[in-house]
């Protein structure tokens, strides 16, 4: 008792002694919900190692199909439990479905057990139980007591290398449990093999192969004790068919090789009181020779309290790239949405370059960092344009990676939704087309544009990939060819647009030509007499029966008629034409936030709570993130500006349950980030910006040429919420739209404020 007295008092002390710098605004327990699938751990910006307690080890199925309740573990933690199994090294931020969770750590006191335990009784295993009193975590470092043992565990990492910091509580025998089955929508089978070498007393290496999410993929692993090793073993619970030749050995006691499918194993120490063990574990695809070199580049002395100061401070770097003036409360909210926009993509390469290809051989990333967790659906929304604003060396180095992905690619297509030297055909769209597209139109350079467009088009010519080859057939994606086929024709339309701007910039009219035609696929699925997309046959005649409130067998992914209605960012103008002009358009649009959705329909609805609603308007998931800037085109600001302003209020908040849906690696939180700043990219590859509303008094941006772009929201409260007046660099602005050249020049966009709308 008396030593978690102690952590309280140190746990308060460091909160109240930090400067508000970013890094200290930071809670990385927002959206640790069952939604918002967020994790609380130690990173640093796009890291490689995301190291973060797991809470518990639900099965992704026991053999009788999938277990619904491992949803929740999609990132590993979830707030309400009360124990946890260990910490691993590798996660996914706010994804919908999931993979990771690589190499288990959990220090142990007294004998060893090797199963994990279950939450009712994690004495009869190797989980600890735990309270929030002693848990605290902040950008680049995480701590716990785990109760059960009296170990203080603390976490902190670099770019490629998790470090942890156990300190035991008396005189026993300490173990530290390396768990090669564990991982995060795990099943029995999914570790094809995992191999360890205990190479001397305090050097242990190896891998582990997976099969799931990711249909192959290897990691390898160095890790490096503080002290020597006592005493080692492991057990092997897979079956063993073909007994070789090893049974000479007793291999489950101090012998240096150890391999399994199920394998599980355990390094012993003496320790004294108060005395720390200290854990470095580096990463890396290639081998356990680039893993060891990542560990002696990265973190190459012993000082724990370094570390953390250096992953806190590359965290301020990146924060402090958008300085904004508001309520403490506010600031909380906006830097976590910050830290998550920063979480991923993911470095996907070995300090010397080298990196596990999508053919799964070695490569070498010339003049690029590479990377990797691609979640193209959501993040080229929001995510990546934010990228090109703030992070455009990084943008760059993502491109190139994308690039890399296609050219050794069988398929030779950029990636859908890819992760770890793997395409796991996730979502719709070709969407790394709208990234690239962005980005040149942007004018990001370091990659190659002929290429990058080469790809696009391979991309978007890939007849067998999701209905391709009857898109470019019919001009449209047939009902009865291809499921979510509304859904489909309306974002392979919006990127054929992305790919015509390119083309055009570059000078290939023909090109630019062919792919604004095909850009115009939206028309065909437009049902004038019901005002709705609609999902059609390849006969021509839309699918019957039709429910726009429904999401099941209408041709629609996460979303229904009423939101992929809206779902044209590239014309809204002739968007708001179909549906009869401003008024009707207008009308139409306020029947989306103001409908109720009932519980049947609420109930086909993906990915979100109640929370993500606003009447049958879904935020909580992305299809419909554009729609409230829509009113803008129609000639109605003040009702975007109202919109924003409820949003932003009513969905994101300094809470463990802050997210109203999945974070979906980052997109939710770069929402916020340009929501807040007051203006939003309805359609990334325009080079416009559309003005919402602000939500802090000031923000500055401090950008990669050396500029800085400075917003400022006169007389801002809670009820001046509607735009009075807009000057960019002093002069009133005629209409609502700001460009990306506007913002890269640098200067000022100043808002007047009050509390009625200025019509």
């Amino acid at each position: 008792m008396k030593q978690h007295t102690l952590l309280v008092f140190l746990s308060t002390l460091f909160f109240a002694c930090q400067a508000q710098s970013p890094a200290s605004l930071v809670n990385p327990f927002i959206g640790t919900n069952e939604m918002g699938h967020t994790y609380p751990g130690a990173t640093v910006p796009f890291g490689m190692v995301q190291l973060s307690p797991e809470t518990d080890t639900i099965q992704y199925s026991v053999g009788k199909g999938y277990v619904k309740e491992v949803y929740r573990y999609c990132a590993g933690y979830q707030y309400t439990d009360k124990t946890i199994v260990g910490f691993s090294h590798t996660h996914f931020s706010g994804t919908g479905h999931s993979d990771l969770g690589d190499f288990l750590l959990m220090p142990t006191t007294g004998s060893v057990q090797l199963n994990p335990g279950t939450a009712q009784t994690p004495e009869s295993g190797y989980r600890s139980r735990f309270s929030h009193e002693t848990e605290k975590a902040s950008a680049g470092y995480y701590s716990v007591l785990l109760s059960d043992y009296h170990i203080l565990a603390e976490l902190t990492a670099s770019a490629r290398v998790g470090f942890h910091r156990y300190t035991f509580p008396e005189s026993a025998q300490a173990n530290i449990i390396l768990d090669m089955v564990s991982g995060i929508y795990n099943y029995d089978g999914k570790v094809v093999w995992s191999s360890i070498r205990v190479e001397n007393d305090t050097l242990v290496t190896g891998y582990r192969q997976t099969q799931g999410w990711a249909r192959e993929r290897n990691l390898y692993f160095a890790m490096v004790f503080s002290k020597p090793i006592r005493n080692y073993g492991c057990r092997d619970e897979g079956k063993v068919v073909y007994n070789d030749f090893y049974r000479k050995f007793n291999t489950t006691q101090n012998f240096p090789e150890m391999s399994g499918r199920k394998l599980k194993t355990y390094f012993s120490f003496d320790t004294k009181a108060g005395e720390q063990i200290l854990v470095k574990f580096a990463l890396s695809s290639v081998s356990t020779e680039g893993a060891l070199k990542n560990l002696q580049t990265e973190i190459p002395a012993w000082n724990f309290n370094l570390v953390r100061q250096q992953a806190e401070d590359a965290w301020n770097k990146e924060l402090s790239r958008l300085v904004i003036e508001a309520s403490d409360e506010k600031k909380i909210i906006f830097y976590t949405a910050l830290y998550h926009a920063c979480l991923s993509p993911t470095l996907f390469m070995d300090v010397d370059g080298n990196y596990r290809g999508l053919d799964h051989n070695i490569h070498h990333a010339e003049g690029f960092t590479n990377y990797t967790t691609f979640s193209l659906w959501d993040t080229y929304r929001a995510l990546h344009p934010l990228f090109t604003l703030v992070q455009q060396q990084r943008a760059s180095d993502m491109i190139n990676s994308m690039l890399a992905h296609q050219q050794q690619s069988v398929h030779h297509i950029l990636p859908v939704w890819s992760h770890y030297a793997n395409e796991n055909w996730c979502m719709i769209g070709y969407h790394a087309v709208s990234v690239i597209a962005d980005a040149y139109m942007k004018g990001i350079t370091g990659f190659d544009a002929n290429k990058a467009l080469e790809a696009c088009l391979a991309s978007a010519t890939y007849a067998p990939n999701d209905g391709i080859g009857d898109y470019m057939k019919y001009g449209y994606v047939p009902s009865d060819k291809s499921s979510n086929s509304a859904s489909k024709t309306l974002e392979y339309a919006y990127d054929d647009y992305c790919i015509s701007r390119m083309a055009a910039k570059m000078g290939k009219p023909g090109i630019a030509k062919t792919y604004a035609g095909r850009a115009e696929a939206f028309n065909r699925v437009f049902d004038a007499g019901t005002g709705f997309m609609r999902a059609k046959a390849s006969d021509g005649t839309f699918l019957m029966p039709f429910d726009p409130l429904s999401t099941e067998k209408q041709g629609f992914i996460e979303g229904n008629a009423w939101n992929y209605s809206y779902y044209v960012p590239q014309e809204p103008l002739k968007l708001i034409a179909l549906n009869g002009g401003n008024a009707k358009f207008i009308s139409h649009l306020d029947s989306l936030f103001n409908i109720k959705l009932d519980e049947k329909h609420f109930a086909e609805s993906e990915d979100i709570t109640a929370a993500g609603l606003i009447g049958n308007y879904v935020h909580g998931n992305e299809p419909s993130h554009h729609v409230p800037y829509l009113y803008v085109f129609a000639g109605a600001p003040w009702k975007t500006q109202q919109r924003i302003h409820q949003i932003v209020t009513t969905m994101y908040h300094n809470t463990t349950d802050g997210l109203c849906g999945n974070d979906d690696c980052g997109q939710m939180s770069a929402w916020y980030i340009f929501s807040s700043l007051g203006f939003y990219p309805i359609c990334p590859g325009s080079n416009e910006y559309v003005i919402g509303a602000p939500s802090v008094d000031k923000a500055t941006m401090n950008l990669e040429n050396g500029k800085q772009f400075t917003i400022t929201a006169q007389n801002l409260s809670d009820k001046n919420i509607y735009i009075q007046l807009i000057r960019l660099n002093g002069i009133p602005l005629s209409n609502f739209i700001i460009t990306h050249d506007d913002i890269m020049k640098g200067g000022t966009l100043e808002f007047v404020m009050g509390a009625k709308p200025k019509k």
